[in-house]
Formats: structure tokens, C-alpha cells, sequence
């Protein structure tokens, strides 16, 4: 096994990639179409109404609410060349006008009875660096450790960037060769003309670009291993990253997976994710972590369990409590939990042992990547932490509040269940079986069939294989592959009531 592997599941309407390093799950991404993000969707708008007062305007995008435009995020004040005072001192008036046609791009979707917050200055995404057409500015990660490659880097972006642009280098950037960091801002300026042209044809407010949010959430993972293997159940996507990374110094294996198997199972991906939405987590040494996902937080304890330790209590409890600290960041990460963290570690009686695993755990937390903030330990001894929140959690993502118990506990959603069922039927493709008889919850069938049965109707097309769902009333969601033989006799069962 390669030290590092990307296993990638998209055949079906729910996308996951799980991220293995050394054989332990590190990274897990999930998208779903019924919840697709527009963050980073470019659209051409229309400003409908310039509110002076507010510094902001409304932007029609074509979508159902109207976008929200801070002068801020104003093209023309970012570029303009006035002293900043007195670019302040002007209202948003000085910059936009009501029926004017601009270029803008979705920083945060919509909410409630709210539209979308757009933002006219574009960003083109590449592997090393963020290009803006009109940024006018020029920043290094932080992240690349050697000053004389930053300061290269800026050195770089100086003569490369005509004026007006933006570029922002990535962490990739400190150690790709400058031809190649060249290259891909000229490619990116080429991409940035051709959405303008693209928005200069529309005759309407709409979309004009709209990333693939699940490519978007592979590729940083694809630019920080180096090395390994990515492996793909999707031959498209496959090419697609193939030649995304193809002439980078990077020595990285490409495969195809055509097994009947789920691609996440067949790698043992299936068994982590399940234990993702288990309170409880034991470490190696026989302790344990307690974590409670709440609306404002998410609180963690640590327990010692099992584990007494050879020596005495001290020892016993700082060296569990820095194995704590390092899967604790794995949980984060896996369970992509933000917002306010809370961590109840074993009570510590020195300030020393305290700052041991505040070190420990910071230090696995910037392998991350998401802006994270230690804020130290309370009186109590309570360690704080927050994370940048970007989505829901991966709880929110697969579970809803379980009816059954108005809301006390978690259960699988109905997406789930359905995109569970979905995998399972898959890997009967090229089966001798002429139908398949499946129980399910009312809203399992919904999901699983899709409207006018659409996915139903999809899925035995591409599997030879008849689907006949026997609708089973149940509080809870679920479904149950009931029996294979011929389509007749099933439906046959299928209308008997036992």
C-alpha cells in the first residue's frame, strides 16, 4: 500500500473522497447535487437599486433573491488609483450605477430571506496560484517556510502581473519551478478572457461559470500529497485530474477502479465513515473521546478507559492526553466540525504538561489548512479552540434529527439511505438477475426514485436489472433489498399486503 491514497467515489448523485494516509483515513469529502453550493459561481448581474446609505447594492443574478454588492467589493474601488482617505470618503454612487452590467462572483450563498454576497473582483482558481483580473494586489502564502522563496515569489508576481491584476501564490508555488508558475498565469488570463467574452454575449442577467464543488474539494488534497495515488471509480474525472497535474514535479499514479465492489468499501473507507457518526472513539491505548455535537458548540472529553499506564498518575494522564490531542485534530478534520470547540482533557496539575498538549494539538491542526484559533486553556481547565465554519458538518451532512425521539438523537437522513441503497444495486451490474424487490421508508422511496421516477428509471437502464420498490410505512427511514428473481413474481409479492 502507498503511504498516501485518494479514493474517489462520483458514479453516483452523492460524491465522496476519502484521503488515506500511512492506512488511516485523514480526509473526508462528501457533495451532493440537492445541495450544491454557488460559492465561487460567477454570474454577469444586472444593479437593480444603489443604496448609498448601506455603501451597498443589489445585484439581479438571475436567481430567485437578489444579490447584496458591498463599494468594497467594487471593481472600480479596488481599482481606483485615489489615496485611500479619499477613496473612503466617496459612497458606492462613485462607483456603480443602477442598470449597470457587472461581473461578479458568489462569496457566500444565499440564507432565509436573504440573496447571495457576490464580490466584483473575480478569482480564477489554478494549482499554484489565485488569479484576479482586477485585484490589483499581490500576496505569498504564509505557508511556504523559506523567506527566500517568498520573497522570489513576490519578486515573480512583480513582473508577471500586468497592471491592475491580483495574483495570491499558493503553498504549491514554493516548490514549483517558476516556468511552470509562469505558465498557469498565463493560462489562467486566458481563462479570465474568455468568461468575459462569455458575459458580454448574455443578454440577461444569468450564470456565466459554475465550479464543480467536488473537484474543488479534491484538488487541494491532490496538491499537498506529493506523492501516492489517486484512484477513481469515474474515468472522466480521472482524465480530468490526470491532466490537471500532468508535468507538475509531483510523482503521483492515476488508477481506475472497475470493481463491483464500492470503490470506498472496497478500500475500507465505508467502515471509518460509519464510525464518524459514533459518539464514541477509542484511541489505541484503550482511553477514549466523548463527542457531543450541539447547535452553538461541540464539547470532547477525554477519558482514560481503560488505559493505567506502567508509571505513575502524571505520566498515565499526559501521555493519554497527547494521544487525545492527536486524534482529536483527526476527528475535526474527518468530521469537519467548526465553530466553537470545546476540549475536556484529564485534569493536569502542571502548566508545563498543559502546554505540551496545547503544542501537540496546534501542531496537528495546521496540518489542516481551515483557519483554526487555540485560545488556551480556561480556569477550569477547558481547552478553546474555533475553526472556520464553511458548511455543515459531516453529522449535518448524513443525519437529520431522529423523529422518533423529537430531536435527542441522530438518524441516517432519507438521502442517505437512498444513496446507500443506489451503491448497493450498483454492484449488480452484469448480475444474471432479472429484478430486485426492495422495502423502503416513504421518504427513502421518494429520494431513490426522484421525481416522475426519474433516477429509478436511470438506474435499470444502466444495470439491466428491474427495480420494484414495495413501499413500507415506518417512522424511521430505511430500506431493505428484499429478494432477486424474476420481475413477474416480484411484483407479484410486491402488491401482496404481509
Amino acid at each position: 500500500m502507498r503511504v498516501n491514497q485518494l479514493i474517489i467515489n462520483c458514479g453516483y448523485r452523492e460524491k465522496r473522497a476519502a484521503f488515506i494516509h500511512n492506512g488511516k483515513v485523514r480526509q473526508i469529502e462528501i457533495e451532493r447535487a440537492e445541495t450544491q453550493s454557488l460559492a465561487g459561481s460567477i454570474f454577469l448581474g444586472i444593479v437593480t437599486k444603489v443604496l448609498p446609505g448601506m455603501n451597498a447594492a443589489f445585484v439581479d443574478i438571475g436567481t430567485d433573491k437578489n444579490a447584496y454588492l458591498h463599494r468594497d467589493s467594487v471593481a472600480e474601488y479596488v481599482q481606483s488609483g485615489l489615496p485611500k482617505e479619499e477613496k473612503e470618503r466617496k459612497s458606492i454612487s462613485a462607483y456603480v450605477r443602477q442598470g449597470e452590467r457587472l461581473l461578479v462572483q458568489v462569496e457566500k450563498d444565499p440564507t432565509g430571506t436573504k440573496g447571495a454576497k457576490v464580490t466584483g473582483i473575480i478569482e480564477v482558481n489554478g494549482t499554484h496560484l489565485v488569479y484576479m483580473p482586477k485585484g490589483n494586489y499581490l500576496a505569498v502564502s504564509k505557508k511556504i517556510a523559506s523567506p527566500e522563496r517568498r520573497e522570489e515569489l513576490r519578486e515573480l508576481g512583480r513582473t508577471a502581473r500586468l497592471e491592475g491584476e491580483g495574483l495570491i501564490f499558493r503553498t504549491t508555488a514554493g516548490t514549483a519551478a517558476d516556468v511552470e508558475i509562469v505558465e498557469e498565469i498565463e493560462r489562467l488570463r486566458r481563462e479570465a478572457a474568455e468568461l468575459l467574452q462569455k458575459a458580454g454575449s448574455l443578454k440577461k442577467a444569468g450564470l456565466v461559470f459554475q465550479n464543480d464543488p467536488f473537484v474543488e474539494k479534491v484538488l487541494p488534497i491532490i496538491e499537498q500529497m506529493e506523492s501516492g495515488e489517486v484512484i477513481a471509480d469515474d474515468s472522466g474525472l480521472l482524465n480530468e485530474l490526470k491532466a490537471r497535474f500532468s508535468g507538475k514535479s509531483m510523482h503521483l499514479v492515476f488508477s481506475y477502479y472497475s470493481g463491483k465492489e464500492d470503490i470506498l468499501a472496497a478500500h475500507g473507507a465505508s467502515v471509518e465513515l460509519e464510525r464518524l457518526l459514533k459518539r464514541v472513539v477509542w484511541l489505541e491505548n484503550g482511553a477514549y473521546l466523548l463527542i457531543e455535537e450541539m447547535e452553538t458548540l461541540t464539547a470532547i472529553d477525554v477519558n482514560t478507559g481503560k488505559f493505567s499506564g506502567k508509571n505513575n498518575l502524571e505520566d498515565t494522564v499526559l501521555k493519554t492526553n497527547l494521544l487525545a490531542a492527536e486524534e482529536v485534530a483527526r476527528q475535526i478534520r474527518l468530521r469537519d466540525l467548526a465553530g466553537m470547540i470545546l476540549i475536556d482533557f484529564i485534569d493536569m496539575k502542571t502548566e508545563e504538561a498543559r502546554s505540551k498538549v496545547a503544542a501537540k494539538l496546534e501542531a496537528e491542526l495546521r496540518k489542516d489548512g481551515r483557519r483554526t484559533r487555540v485560545a488556551g486553556f480556561t480556569s477550569l481547565g477547558i481547552l478553546q479552540l474555533t475553526r472556520k465554519r464553511l458548511g455543515p458538518s459531516l453529522s449535518g451532512t448524513l443525519t437529520v434529527k431522529c423523529p422518533a425521539c423529537e430531536g435527542t438523537g441522530r438518524v441516517s437522513s432519507p438521502e442517505t439511505e437512498a444513496f446507500k441503497l443506489e451503491r448497493e444495486l450498483w454492484e449488480q451490474r452484469g448480475s444474471v438477475e432479472e429484478a430486485v424487490l426492495v422495502e423502503a421508508s416513504p421518504r427513502v422511496k421518494v429520494v431513490f426514485e426522484g421525481e416522475g421516477k426519474i433516477h429509478l428509471k436511470r438506474l435499470e437502464e444502466a444495470l439491466g436489472l428491474s427495480i420494484i420498490m414495495r413501499q413500507v410505512d415506518s417512522v424511521a427511514d430505511f430500506y431493505l433489498v428484499k429478494q432477486f428473481g424474476k420481475a413477474e413474481d416480484l411484483r407479484k409479492k410486491a402488491d401482496n399486503t404481509y
